[in-house]
């Protein structure tokens, strides 16, 4: 149960900051940027935290069910199976996001891949600082 409360608290957190700060660089906003601009952009974030809970909740909870099925597989050591989790993530990210705005290439492929990664994979980690029981030997 820690483990979805973990990802549930963390993942909107983190994915919104990385969804905004993405669409922001691709728009080319972030291309020479001013002490104003980024001000602009943490209360862009702020205000909008509340949509990314409500969108990113769901997403979240089915990866950290995957998570939990890699979890209990013992052969898997812990740094990959957050890289599993990551990579899967990374991958449902890019074909929810990777079609936004006119577009394409592997800067768009990479940013939106990391809007995924980077949560699912710090909210893995965490849950095994906190969850994971130490082996024996």
């Amino acid at each position: 149960m820690k483990r979805y409360l973990i990802f549930a608290a963390l993942g909107p957190f983190l994915g919104g900051f990385f969804l905004l700060l993405a669409t922001t660089v691709m728009s080319g906003y972030l291309d020479q940027p001013t002490w104003s601009e980024v001000t602009k952009l943490f209360a862009v974030f702020i205000k909008t935290l509340q949509y990314s809970y409500l969108f990113g909740i769901l997403p979240v909870l089915m990866i950290a069910a995957v998570d939990d099925i890699v979890f209990h597989v013992k052969r898997i050591r812990p740094v990959v199976r957050m890289l599993i989790v990551g990579g899967i993530a990374f991958v449902a990210a890019e074909f929810l996001y990777g079609s936004r705005g006119s577009d394409s290439g592997v800067t768009q492929f990479i940013l939106y891949g990391l809007v995924g990664f980077v949560p699912a994979t710090v909210s893995s980690w965490l849950s095994h600082e906190s969850i994971d029981e130490p082996v024996t030997a």
